[in-house]
């Protein structure tokens, strides 16, 4: 038993560690665009390769070593939250001057997506060797990110199915606040930079076990296939294959962006197939109590805000709280919504003696109208999220005395940023589901 336990130990040491991750890298094409200072080399990384390589010792006191690949045990160490996964700036040695940039060396002329609110350090400079790859896993963490989110789940709702569309914002809402407040529990941090080259380091300051970008990108495409199966005809075995793709990008894409560990990953996955063993069967109670509970709306409210603020207790400020609030309060805004389209005979699920549907022919007056829907119904979410929050953030300072000189600092409060968020997302995606589609029925483009 004694050996087995260590053989496990030491497998989860081998999936945890940055080395792995950086491997993925290379194996991809990312290499560093500059050779990496080693202990005691205090020249420009130019001077150290003319030198013939040759390497010396240069304290690095705010790095921690890498854990050892043997057998010894080592606890994971967790840097401050805005430093998470990175190595921290070195210490300079006597009057060597810092490397210059080298233009054209980060992949071009792309730089990095960085996040308003966090003070993510810029990381190491990398090329690109395999453009392919490059932008094949961009796409795959994109389909984790907030675009995706406020484009797909709205073209769902308004152009394919309603129904499927607000039961997997349901999964999609539980997962996700599931996973950001494991997140905060466990606290552990992002791979190491270096050797890991950060290719995106919008979400640097959270930790990272378990990946929520695994979580949505395993709950979201194997939700809809057994949400369709039986409602839709098509071939079965495509949409699991898609499913399987979808999935597998999303999950190389995060190793590939240095943002998580294999390890991160994996527990992502595993831990968003439990979520949904569990909720899965659940969705018919909870979608019927949605919409037709005459207390639902005020239930669902008061539920969502107390997750909101369960979820901000648990650590100091990062960006996954902000995320947490969006999340709980699109999820609050749909749910709503479907109460009172329940009410009001809007977008009425269909008898289930017409299932199952077959997808229609596509014609040039089907695109057209799917545009149109999909161009106005964006346009009115990205006018109400505007307003929402123009309005919600001097609100909620005024109210709490919060000094908002400052808006990046006060929105960094949880008595600014938890109903700032909530609120402006609810409303997000009431009306999304509401308004929305009653402006198509008027519109005569339902």
């Amino acid at each position: 038993m004694g050996l087995e336990a260590g053989g496990w130990r030491r497998l989860l040491r081998y999936l945890q560690h940055p080395d792995q991750v950086a491997r993925f890298q290379r194996l991809c094409g990312l290499v560093a665009a500059h050779p990496p200072l080693t202990n005691g080399d205090c020249r420009h990384p130019g001077a150290a390769a003319a030198a013939g390589g040759e390497r010396g010792t240069c304290c690095r006191p705010e790095e921690p070593p890498p854990p050892d690949s043997g057998d010894q045990e080592e606890e994971p160490r967790l840097p401050p939250a805005k430093e998470n996964g990175s190595a921290g700036p070195a210490r300079p040695c006597g009057d060597a001057p810092a490397p210059r940039r080298r233009e054209g060396a980060a992949a071009g002329p792309r730089s990095r997506r960085r996040n308003s609110l966090s003070e993510e350090a810029g990381g190491a400079e990398f090329v690109v060797r395999n453009r392919l790859l490059y932008y094949l896993f961009s796409l795959g963490t994109e389909l984790g990110n907030e675009l995706f989110y406020i484009t797909f789940f709205p073209f769902w709702l308004w152009n394919i199915d309603p129904y499927v569309g607000r039961r997997l914002i349901v999964i999609w809402v539980w997962v996700m606040y599931l996973g950001q407040c494991t997140k905060d529990i466990i606290r552990w941090p992002r791979p190491r930079s270096p050797p890991v080259l950060k290719v995106e380091i919008f979400y640097d300051s959270e930790y990272g076990m378990p990946s929520t970008h695994a979580m949505s990108g395993t709950a979201i495409p194997f939700s809809l296939f057994f949400l369709t199966v039986g409602r839709w005809q098509y071939p079965y075995a495509f949409g699991l294959l898609l499913a399987s793709s979808w999935c597998i990008l999303v999950c190389l894409s995060r190793l590939y962006m240095g943002m998580h560990s294999i390890l991160d990953v994996i527990a992502g996955v595993l831990y968003s197939i439990l979520i949904l063993v569990i909720f899965h069967p659940a969705l018919d109670l909870i979608d019927n109590f949605n919409l037709t509970y005459k207390y639902a709306p005020l239930f669902i409210i008061s539920l969502h805000l107390g997750m909101g603020l369960f979820s901000f207790t648990l650590d100091t400020w990062s960006t996954s709280r902000g995320d947490t609030a969006e999340i709980l309060g699109t999820g609050a805004g749909i749910a709503c919504a479907s109460h009172f389209n329940y009410m009001f005979g809007i977008l009425p699920d269909p008898p289930l003696d017409v299932l199952p549907f077959s997808p229609p022919a596509i014609t040039i007056n089907l695109i057209t109208r799917a545009f149109l829907r999909f161009a106005i119904g964006v346009v009115v979410l990205l006018l109400t999220r505007a307003v929402l929050k123009a309005c919600t953030i001097p609100l909620a300072c005024k109210i709490f005395r919060i000094p908002c000189t400052d808006i990046r600092q006060a929105r960094k409060r949880m008595e600014v940023e938890l109903p700032y968020r909530y609120m402006t997302y609810g409303m997000v995606g009431f009306v999304a589901l509401f308004l929305v589609p009653s402006l198509f029925n008027y519109l005569n483009l339902s």
